[in-house]
């Protein structure tokens, strides 16, 4: 079977990009803008740096921003029903994975309306159309989503994350802009740019890797090692190196999927809204050392990413320590805590069964079941 490759038609990367955004809206001939954007990124004025550019163009357009942190398909729903009624031909997200992901669904239903009830994209998603055109402008150096073919929805009634994968919901253009980020505090940076690690990592050591998406994830995991601490100090240079370095990690995890420290930071983040960044930080380490004797060398790899020196003098037992000591230690440095008090023996049960069932599970490269899942949710107990 061929190895694929998915990115945007377009991404732009740098301070100052959003600037393209209104010579692209009228080189694209869009007539109406949905805007989509989470309130707190309203409130806070993140969200008029560029809709001050569309007001300063004249462009028209609407705001939609009824969105959780861990979106739902009510949120969906109710966005579908609100981009119909603005009469929008195209979209800009602004934000996270929460704008972006609900961004995502409401343009793959509004072209491919046999799935309005959400439910149905669960999966690999059978859809004909692509989504609505899209830019996409991250907020947060962590998700990636904007160069991904994956999102995410909470179903309430049900208490699960679902993992939705479709190539036809990747945004056309990504606007890569640090000086977006720049408005994160630092527990929020801390977070999404562990996220990104976990993604960089474990999309090099998922069952699909290889020589291409390699050459992306050893980069983000370079490039996140390097800016990370910086970042959450709210250094230009920190702010400039995980906006590339998140986005990277993104081209590579969205072509050969993720594993287990993503499918239990998903039931996690569904049953207790622990954020998810946090709950990928947590597992990461974790599950490094549960999946080590199924990596062969690439532990060494990550290490020497990561900044360790003398790897190649050290046996297998020492360069796999190394990776995770230096992934624990980054965590630590960035302030994300070990242990969540939420959890409790009692929900292990549903817990591990959710995550089992987790679209992220069957790539990872250790096979695993619902027990040893159970003793991996112990761990941070």
């Amino acid at each position: 079977m061929a190895d694929r490759i998915v990115l945007n038609t377009v991404s732009y990367h740098g301070q100052g990009a959003i600037a393209e955004i209104v010579n692209i809206v009228k080189d694209k001939g869009y007539k109406k803008i949905f805007v989509c954007s989470d309130p707190d990124l309203v409130k806070f004025g993140v969200t008029a740096k560029v809709t001050d550019l569309l007001d300063g163009a004249s462009i028209p357009y609407s705001l939609y921003s009824n969105i959780k942190p861990n979106p739902t398909i009510e949120n969906v729903q109710e966005g579908v029903k609100a981009f119909k009624e603005a009469g929008a031909d195209s979209i800009i997200t602004i934000g996270g994975g929460s704008s972006m992901d609900t961004a995502k669904a409401i343009g793959v239903i509004i072209t491919n309306p046999e799935f309005e009830d959400v439910r149905s994209l669960e999966g690999v998603a059978p859809t004909k159309n692509h989504a609505v055109p899209t830019i996409a402008v991250p907020t947060t150096a962590g998700t990636a989503a904007e160069v991904t073919i994956n999102y995410v929805i909470t179903d309430v009634e049900k208490e699960r994350k679902f993992v939705c994968v479709d190539v036809n919901d990747i945004p056309d253009i990504a606007i890569v802009d640090p000086d977006m980020m720049s408005s994160m505090p630092k527990g929020l940076t801390a977070a999404t740019g562990m996220d990104a690690l976990t993604h960089a990592i474990e999309g090099y050591t998922t069952k699909a890797a290889w020589e291409m998406t390699d050459m992306f994830h050893l980069e983000a995991i370079k490039l996140i090692s390097k800016n990370l601490r910086g970042a959450v100090d709210n250094t230009p240079e920190g702010r400039k190196g995980m906006a590339l370095a998140q986005y990277i990690a993104g081209m590579g995890f969205s072509n050969v999927g993720l594993g287990i420290a993503h499918s239990i930071a998903h039931t996690l983040g569904a049953h207790y809204d622990t954020p998810h960044g946090v709950a990928c930080a947590m597992m990461l380490p974790i599950v490094m050392e549960y999946n080590q004797e199924c990596t062969g060398e690439r532990y060494k790899e990550i290490a020497r990413a990561m900044g360790v020196e003398g790897v190649d003098s050290m046996s297998q037992d020492e360069y796999r320590k190394a990776a995770i000591d230096a992934v624990k230690q980054l965590s630590k440095d960035v302030g994300i805590p070990e242990k969540l008090d939420k959890l409790k023996e009692e929900d292990l049960d549903v817990l591990a069964k959710d995550a089992f069932a987790d679209a992220c599970c069957p790539g990872n490269p250790r096979d695993t079941n619902v027990e040893e899942l159970k003793e991996l949710y112990r761990k941070i107990m």
